[in-house]
């Protein structure tokens, strides 16, 4: 994201009175264009994380092109920061986001796939559009009409919103002015792979990724921190000596790095053969899959990971801080498997000291409490988008 669409981005999430205007203004101009804009009832644009080719629109994408069939004469768009970039499967056509043939071209497709939001924060639906998103994950975090500092969304307007279960459903109705008519109980289509892992399906993805088959794979995947600099820089800076961790755990396992795609400048971790930076590479289901543990903090990836029911480790170095300013959904302390951890002494002792199928167990009861659906997530949200 190139330095005014981070400052502006920055400014519509924090400053509320420049954000009403703006939704007010654009939103309003597009309705009126909209008017005249005839729509195509065969064409399906689609959405990802960070507007890349990713998340559980790609899943569904993937899903409708693999069923030709079943989905004769479709047409497909995909909305990307940098679509010449995108390698995308299927007679797909890429646009680049926030641009004018961007937003006429959202305007004139009947059915809208995201898992953010099709209309980069204006609100200008339509009931000729369909709108299905699957938004991008549990929420640990406080998130919009919950949260303390972001500007607030009201989603009542959309056709359909995934939830996993009825944690979410409190968070995601109170969060965006959900109804109940909206939500579908699926889960995420994206995770659906995760629910039938096999042993044999691990060593396929460990020997994709290169990894050793003799070594504990830990996957290291923090969230990101708000900017301290207006939207300039989004910076992750874990308080963590990397020749300690090679020191300790470096004969039996090795640390998979994987940022958030917000976070844009990482400090004080360097990569080898060690530490591996996969912060680019596009699945994060296969680092997932080939892990043996999940270090994490505030992430969503922590309900994601709890399908494969396999060890988490929760390295919030900065609980206090983080919980005072952003606020949190979840009661970590109480409910995440094997609790907080604020130090890397602390998340060394847990990874080296780990009764490993206890601590399965324990994520096991994670999911079974917060993942009430999941599995068929994707054949569930296409039935819905074309039940009207």
């Amino acid at each position: 994201m190139n330095g005014f669409r981070a400052k502006l981005d920055y400014i519509l999430k924090h400053n509320v009175a420049f954000y009403t205007v703006f939704e007010f203004v654009m939103s309003m101009a597009f309705r009126i264009i909209g008017i005249f804009v005839k729509v195509d009832k065969k064409a399906i644009i689609f959405s990802g994380h960070g507007r890349k080719y990713n998340d559980s629109p790609k899943a569904i994408y993937e899903y409708m092109i693999s069923h030709q069939d079943e989905f004769k004469d479709y047409k497909y768009y995909w909305a990307l920061e940098e679509p010449e970039k995108a390698v995308i499967p299927g007679n797909c056509i890429k646009i680049k986001t926030d641009t004018i043939p961007y937003f006429l071209k959202t305007l004139s497709c009947k059915y809208w796939v995201t898992c953010v939001n099709i209309e980069r924060g204006l609100r200008y639906k339509s009931k000729k559009n369909i709108y299905l998103n699957t938004w991008h994950g549990t929420p640990i975090k406080s998130i919009d009409n919950n949260g303390t500092t972001r500007k607030k969304d009201d989603f009542s307007y959309m056709d359909f919103f995934c939830v996993s279960g009825e944690y979410e459903k409190e968070c995601f109705k109170k969060a965006f002015c959900l109804k109940d008519s909206q939500l579908v109980y699926s889960g995420l289509p994206r995770n659906d792979v995760l629910y039938n892992v096999t042993e044999n399906d691990v060593l396929k993805v460990k020997e994709k990724l290169g990894l050793p088959v003799d070594k504990k794979i830990i996957l290291y995947a923090p969230t990101w921190r708000d900017s301290k600099d207006k939207g300039k820089t989004y910076i992750a800076k874990p308080p963590i000596n990397i020749e300690k961790w090679k020191k300790e755990l470096g004969d039996t396992g090795i640390v998979l790095m994987r940022t958030h795609p917000y976070t844009n400048k990482l400090l004080g971790i360097s990569f080898d053969d060690f530490v591996i930076d996969y912060t680019a590479y596009p699945n994060i289901n296969d680092l997932m899959i080939a892990s043996d543990i999940l270090i994490s903090d505030y992430s969503a990836a922590i309900f994601d990971y709890s399908i494969l029911e396999k060890p988490i480790v929760c390295f919030a170095y900065d609980y206090e801080e983080y919980k005072s300013e952003r606020g949190l959904a979840l009661n970590m302390e109480k409910e995440i498997p094997g609790g907080v951890l604020r130090t890397e002494d602390e998340v060394l002792s847990a990874i080296k000291n780990m009764n490993y199928q206890d601590a399965c167990a324990r994520t096991k009861a994670f999911k079974e409490k917060y993942l009430e659906f999941g599995g068929n997530a994707t054949k569930i949200c296409l039935e819905k988008l074309f039940s009207k």
